[in-house]
């Protein structure tokens, strides 16, 4: 891996590279091995809206697709072939990165259908179906921290799959995603799982919520509102770190860790800049911290490569002006409970919309194969 970079600074510093994309071509074409040689990547993350753009593109997907029309497949096993069997591959290209960080990396993540964020039943059912399917340590499962998500997040870590909590914009459901993680491993260690073999981040989406909070400082328009904007989502994210260390040191987490369990590291999501007067690589450097995960599309991995400012960690000592800002934020008039509840709604609405979109691609490429 590269050494001298920005990206092995950000490594070293504590940060995980994932990359925030996958297809079929990125594997074949060796683009996904380039990353992991010459950009420090340790993992890979997928969701609706990637595998709908993959699929779209149709570039090495031809021929299972020809194959399992022939074999009379409807499109939701069409689409779990190929979505899986990317995921699987992928799993097998970061294997060594696995095997040498002993589990701490080389991940790949694939999400259970959207269809499902507020079923908790089915949730279950589709995580274990996926996790028996891509049959890889190194896979994780996506599961929607949804009020009907956090049990089956529990049910899922106490059954021994490993999962990436999505979809995470408010620190009380954060909250709340740390006890259902924490109340599965207790039900593995129950069960007599070996806790070390389980592990889980928890996504924190970032500049979603700029995007929303700044639309809303735009329409209040005071001098106070304007000076706040592209601050609501580090804010936030840092804040979220501050509950995960604290959380991590109490006695009932000490407890599983001292059995072979692993914190569930905070995974920083959406962290490609919506903003173009904010610096393109704001959510990475901003956001390093021991024992975190930073999840970026391809533009922001090559402009953190390019010019990214890397000066070790820039939230813990930080929280004082977070939590600051997020207190002004309330003083201008922008409701923190009302922002996360519009961005979690919208956020499941999305990948459901990308899951059809994927679905009418697969459809279509199934007919035209028949």
């Amino acid at each position: 891996m590269t050494t001298t970079s920005p990206t092995a600074a950000l490594s070293s510093a504590g940060v995980s590279i994932w990359l925030d994309d996958l297809s079929r071509e990125r594997i074949t074409s060796g683009g996904l091995e380039r990353l992991i040689a010459e950009r420090n990547v340790v993992g890979v993350t997928t969701n609706p809206t990637i595998f709908a753009g993959a699929l779209a593109k149709g570039e090495g997907y031809t021929e299972q697709l020809h194959e399992l029309a022939g074999q009379g497949a409807d499109v939701e096993a069409a689409v779990f072939e190929t979505t899986t069997a990317d995921v699987r591959d992928a799993a097998d290209l970061f294997r060594p990165v696995y095997d040498t960080t002993d589990g701490y990396d080389g991940r790949v993540s694939i999400e259970v259908s959207p269809d499902l964020a507020n079923d908790t039943d089915a949730t279950i059912a589709e995580a274990h179906r996926l996790w028996d399917k891509v049959d890889r340590p190194n896979v994780m499962i996506k599961i929607p921290a949804t009020l009907e998500g956090l049990p089956a997040i529990t049910a899922a870590i106490g059954a021994g799959i490993s999962v990436n909590v999505t979809l995470i914009f408010s620190l009380d459901r954060y909250r709340q995603v740390i006890d259902a993680y924490l109340t599965g491993l207790e039900q593995a260690k129950a069960a007599g799982l070996d806790l070390s073999s389980i592990h889980s981040v928890a996504s924190f989406f970032v500049s979603r919520v700029d995007t929303e909070v700044d639309r809303r400082l735009s329409e209040i328009g005071t001098d106070e509102a304007l000076a706040l904007k592209g601050k609501a989502g580090v804010a936030n994210a840092r804040l979220a770190y501050e509950l995960y260390v604290a959380h991590f040191a109490s006695e009932r987490a000490t407890a599983l860790l001292d059995d072979g369990g692993h914190r569930q590291r905070p995974l920083w999501a959406s962290t490609g800049v919506k903003d173009p007067s904010l610096p393109d690589t704001l959510y990475v450097t901003e956001l390093v911290a021991p024992g975190v995960v930073n999840t970026m599309p391809e533009k922001t991995l090559e402009a953190t490569f390019d010019h990214g400012v890397i000066e070790g960690d820039t939230v813990t000592g930080a929280y004082a002006d977070a939590g600051a800002v997020l207190d002004a934020l309330a003083r201008a008039g922008v409701d923190y409970d009302d922002v996360t509840g519009v961005l979690e709604r919208e956020g499941v609405e999305k990948f459901i919309v990308s899951w059809h979109e994927l679905l009418d691609t697969v459809r279509g490429a199934l007919e035209a194969a028949r």
